[in-house]
This record gives C-alpha cells, sequence and structure tokens, in this order.
C-alpha cells in the first residue's frame, strides 16, 4: 500500500480597525464590516458577550449595542440577550462561564455562518475566544478590546485561551478573529493600573525589535503617565503592528518552541499565580522583563546602561520592579515556574533575553542561582545609586 501525503495551506486575513465611539449611530464602521456577509443565503446572527467590570463603567452600553444593530445593521440578526461575564483573570480560572458560552451559543442558535462578539480585556477576549473556537469547530470572532493590554497586544493576536489545574492557558486554540476594533474611548474609564499595565506590552515589543520606539517612549514617558490619548493612541497602533507584524512573518500557531513576544512573560505567569492574580498581567510583565534584562546583565549578554535606561523607564511609568512572591520559598516556586514554562513550550526551553535594546537573542537555559541572584539584585538596587553587578 503506498503511503498518501497531505499538505495544503490556509490563508488567514483580518484587519485591526481603530476609531472612536464605535456604537455611536453616527459611526459606521461596524454596519460596513458586517455588509461584507450580507446576501450569501444565510440568515447570520451575533452573540455579543461582554465584561463586567468594563459594563459597570458604561451604563447605555447594552442599549447602545441594541440600538445600533437594530438601525444600522440590517442583515446580521443580533441575540435577543447580551451576556455579561466577570472581568479580569477570573473569567479564566471558572469553568462555568465557558460552559455559559458554549450554551448560549446552543440556545440563540449561533452557527457558523454567525458570530460571536467579544468585549472586554484581555482575559474574557481568551475566553470568549475559545469558546467560539471550540464551538461548531469554529464560529466567526469580532474582538472589542477594551483595554491599552488587549488593544495593543492580546487582543489582536490569534491566541485564546482559559487556564486550567493552576497553569496559565493550559486550555487554548489558535484561532484568530475575523476581525478587532480597538475603541481608543473605551480606554477612558481605565483605573491608572489598567492604563500603565498595557504599556509594559509595548515596552516588550521595543525592546526586543525598536529600539527608535524605545527611545519614543523615554521621551513621552510623562505624557503616557499623565494619561494622553494622542501619545496612547501612538503606543497602541505601533505596538499592535508590531505584533501583527510578527505574527505574519513568523510562526503565528507557535509550531516550534520560538516565541519572541513571551519575552518576560515566563516569570510573570508565575507570579501571577504566586499573587493569586493580584499583580495583574501587565505589572507583572514588568517584573519579568526587569528580571531577565538583568539576568542579561549577570551573564555578560546586555551592557549595564542598557539596563538602567529599561529600568528607569519602568520606574517613570509607575511599575514596581520587584515583588516578595520572587524569593519565597527560597525561590523555588519561581523555578518551578521555568519548568513549567518549559512544558508549555513542548519540553525545549526557549527564552528570549536582550543583547542590547531593541534586539533580542533566545536562549536554551537559565541558571537557577544566577536568576537567584538577579532576584535579590531587584530588591536591593535603586535607580539613584545603581548597584554594580558582578
Amino acid at each position: 500500500m503506498q503511503t498518501i501525503h497531505q499538505r495544503f495551506q490556509i490563508e488567514y486575513q483580518y484587519s485591526v480597525f481603530f476609531t472612536e465611539n464605535l456604537f455611536h449611530q453616527n459611526n459606521p464602521l461596524l454596519k460596513d464590516f458586517f455588509s461584507n456577509y450580507k446576501d450569501q443565503g444565510f440568515q447570520r446572527k451575533a452573540l455579543v458577550v461582554v465584561d463586567e467590570g468594563f459594563a459597570n463603567h458604561h451604563p447605555t452600553l447594552e442599549q447602545d449595542i441594541k440600538s445600533y444593530f437594530e438601525s444600522q445593521v440590517q442583515d446580521i440578526a443580533l441575540a435577543k440577550d447580551i451576556i455579561f461575564v466577570p472581568g479580569g483573570e477570573a473569567s479564566k480560572n471558572d469553568p462555568a462561564l465557558f460552559e455559559k458560552l458554549c450554551k448560549a451559543v446552543d440556545i440563540y442558535g449561533i452557527d457558523r455562518h454567525s458570530f460571536v462578539v467579544g468585549i472586554g480585556g484581555g482575559a474574557v477576549l481568551d475566553l470568549v475566544g475559545y469558546a467560539a473556537a471550540v464551538s461548531h469547530r469554529g464560529i466567526k470572532l469580532i474582538r472589542i478590546p477594551t483595554t491599552v493590554l488587549s488593544q495593543n497586544d492580546s487582543g489582536v493576536g490569534v491566541k485564546n485561551g482559559i487556564n486550567f489545574h493552576g497553569k496559565k492557558n493550559f486550555l487554548g486554540t489558535f484561532a484568530p478573529a475575523v476581525a478587532v476594533f480597538n475603541d481608543l474611548t473605551f480606554l477612558r474609564s481605565l483605573e491608572d493600573r489598567d492604563w500603565r499595565g498595557g504599556i509594559s506590552e509595548a515596552i516588550k515589543v521595543a525592546l526586543i525589535k525598536d529600539a527608535g520606539f524605545f527611545t519614543w517612549m523615554e521621551e513621552n514617558a510623562t505624557k503616557l503617565v499623565n494619561r494622553d490619548e494622542e501619545a496612547m493612541a501612538y503606543l497602541i497602533h505601533r505596538c499592535a503592528e508590531m505584533h501583527t507584524d510578527h505574527i505574519a512573518g513568523g510562526d503565528p500557531f507557535e509550531f516550534g518552541s520560538s516565541r519572541p513576544l513571551d519575552f518576560g512573560h515566563w516569570a510573570a505567569h508565575k507570579l501571577e499565580y504566586l499573587t493569586n492574580f493580584e499583580v495583574r498581567h501587565g505589572e507583572a510583565v514588568a517584573i519579568g522583563i526587569a528580571l531577565d534584562c538583568v539576568y542579561a546583565v549577570q551573564i555578560g549578554m546586555l551592557a549595564e546602561s542598557d539596563l538602567y535606561r529599561i529600568l528607569d523607564l519602568l520606574t517613570k511609568l509607575g511599575f514596581d520592579l520587584y515583588h516578595p512572591k520572587l524569593a519565597e520559598n527560597d525561590k523555588i516556586n519561581l523555578r518551578n515556574g521555568l519548568q513549567e514554562f518549559r512544558e508549555h513550550l513542548g519540553g525545549r526551553l526557549t527564552i528570549m533575553l536582550l543583547e542590547k535594546i531593541g534586539k533580542g537573542v533566545e536562549v536554551h537555559e537559565l541558571d537557577a542561582d544566577i536568576i537567584a541572584k538577579s532576584v535579590d539584585y531587584l530588591e536591593t538596587a535603586t535607580l539613584a545609586t545603581p548597584e554594580k553587578i558582578s
């Protein structure tokens, strides 16, 4: 018998739109997008899922959505009820929420020609995307991110997932949305922590890809802290652009172990769990970036002058650079986090470290003793009198 060798390619295409007041009656963007899906012999529907935390700051949102669909989107039938789910990482920890969304897909007859629309922060979008991807083997997903972090990073990517047995994103899929709508006005209701938190992902991608963008953030740190919308709009657009360029030009479904966009994340993921998510993702990433940059200096890869610039920017933006949980239990918990990250990658550890600002390099081993020394440095170092690393 002869072996049959199968090979095929699937092209994915989606747009990331930038707008303001998405559900305003005078904004045609969403209406125009849906118009591309009419007159094809199907009664398409849309199920909207909203982050409760976001909805609490926008009391007219539910009615705004219903009014917009009723008056503007004639060819898409909006499900009678809008589904609300808790925001934050808790949404990814509760299997009942995943089941709730899958049940709603069934109740409202959302088929493969229809849409699930997720509105919220990155964690809610991860949950909604996972439910959409596995229901009927894939329902069209529209993401409407409402935080800096989700607008510039997680919401424009191709990953979805929920947490399982204490491990972040243990269950998940690679399933691109059919569109992403970034509404700048949605950021106005963010707490300062969440406004700031998403900036860490911009620092991450600048450090490994674009030294000029890092310099721009240094020059505009005060504007960003003071919630200047023009500066934030540029930061989000540039970060999203680099994120999507990386996906298109690399390994979007992560068949290999190389994951440059996870720079600073191996420690961040563990720190989130160790603090029961009291440290939010962007805050944990900032600490993870600081830790890996200190490590790079310790092994002679990164210049101390670059490290001081990085720590200075993180500090000016209001990030803490250390948390006691990093050192807890003689740092064994952190070492376990490295092992869990290795397993998540498929057995071969691949960590992005910095050679210089704007250029990352991959390594396949980290020394546990040097990690511990790097943690100690972050605990004691101050920018006013930088400690010599040796």
